[in-house]
């Protein structure tokens, strides 16, 4: 297996792990331990606030350590985390260790994304971040319906086993991993110019902030979502299937973008992206219904694939792929893990003073709404030129 297809293989394996238990846990907590959803949010944001401490700090320990030997300790330690979960199932032990997990995964993903396009010309890059992305996302619908089937088991601590033997996988794959990507010249002749990079900068810019709001809706919406589908379905595996519509057509998303490369260099995907990801999000979280929510997930999950395919390429083809263009990448999307419980709290807050909970989540989140597509939009103005919008690239 060369060194290529073994990094996607961890990809593949590490998105698995770090679903089951990052999306499954709401659900874990929601059934069997009782958790509310304000408790569920307070979980969130804790682990997002960890996450984004993990990314931010990945290019600094990689530089010092060594990008093999950082990630082999990060997920050595996960795989401990994780089996002290299923040998103490309890709701102290996951509120003080699922924060431990959040920084941790904040710290190997810019590492693998790094190894994923080092030493590429960017229309490799294309093609490799595609094939990525499709890794990762393969993994989130079905963590996110396996961590259902493990919770209604009669020992659905067997969820956090699962998780442990996935990471000792990743660890003996590990072993032939080189310690050190290697990255492409900067005077490479098929690094973008200097007009194209500019160009670049400001779509990385924008699409950055929309990711940045799909996260913390996404986010929002993950532990309210047992609540939302417990009176549209019959059972906890329903539920979770149901949940991972959003993730389904995430993935469909990234495989177009994949195989369809007439997107790049053009201002008009983030523009859809900006307008079907506030919709989306209104629909699932406000619908009541289960064709609503579920056309919601649709829009949603093929806004929040093309908003995370452009962020990732244009950062590692402006960055040269380094750590550093992943550390930003996942910090923040570690913010939006944080900033959406805080709105789904706000939102809680505010419906006693409103006098109504829909009116509560609206106050709490239309704000951050706004911001984000402000700056989503202002990050573009550079481009707003005849032709710019369908340009080529």
């Amino acid at each position: 297996m060369d060194r290529r297809h073994r990094i996607i293989l961890i990809t593949v394996i590490e998105s698995l792990a770090t679903v089951m238990l990052e999306r499954g846990i709401y659900f874990y907590t929601h059934e069997l331990m009782g958790f509310t959803d304000a408790a569920n949010l307070w979980l969130a944001l804790v682990f997002g606030a960890f996450y984004v401490s993990g990314a931010y700090a990945s290019h600094g320990i990689a530089h010092r350590f060594g990008e093999r030997r950082t990630l082999v300790a990060a997920v050595a330690l996960l795989l401990l985390i994780h089996g002290v979960f299923a040998v103490w199932p309890e709701a102290w032990v996951l509120a003080l260790g699922f924060p431990l997990v959040g920084g941790l995964s904040g710290l190997k993903w810019p590492i693998i994304e790094s190894y994923i396009a080092a030493g590429q010309t960017p229309a490799n890059t294309l093609r490799i971040v595609g094939r990525f992305n499709c890794a990762w996302a393969i993994g989130v619908p079905v963590g996110v319906s396996l961590s259902g089937v493990f919770i209604g088991l009669p020992h659905p601590w067997l969820l956090f086993v699962a998780v442990v033997v996935l990471h000792a996988v990743t660890l003996w794959l590990l072993r032939r991993v080189a310690k050190h990507p290697a990255h492409l010249a900067h005077d490479h002749p098929e690094r973008p110019d200097p007009a194209r990079l500019t160009r670049y900068r400001s779509m990385l810019t924008s699409s950055r902030w929309t990711m940045l709001a799909s996260y913390s809706l996404i986010f929002l919406l993950a532990p309210l979502l047992p609540t939302i589908f417990e009176p549209l379905t019959d059972s906890v595996e329903e539920e979770t299937g149901w949940a991972a519509v959003i993730d389904w057509m995430r993935l469909s998303t990234f495989a177009l973008m994949w195989a369809w490369a007439g997107w790049y260099g053009k201002v008009w995907p983030l523009l859809f992206s900006i307008v079907a990801l506030i919709a989306g999000f209104f629909m699932v979280l406000f619908g009541g219904n289960l064709p609503t929510v579920v056309v919601g997930e649709v829009l949603f999950g093929v806004a929040s694939g093309v908003t995370y395919y452009a962020a990732l390429y244009y950062a590692l083809v402006v960055k040269n792929a380094a750590v550093d263009a992943g550390g930003v990448h996942e910090a923040l999307i570690g913010m939006g893990f944080a900033l959406g419980p805080l709105m789904g709290l706000a939102g809680i807050g505010l419906a006693g003073p409103v006098g109504d909970p829909v009116g509560g989540m609206v106050l709490a989140t239309l704000p951050v709404v706004v911001v984000f597509t402000a700056g989503a939009l202002w990050a573009l103005r550079p481009l707003w030129r005849p032709g710019d919008a369908s340009s080529g690239r």
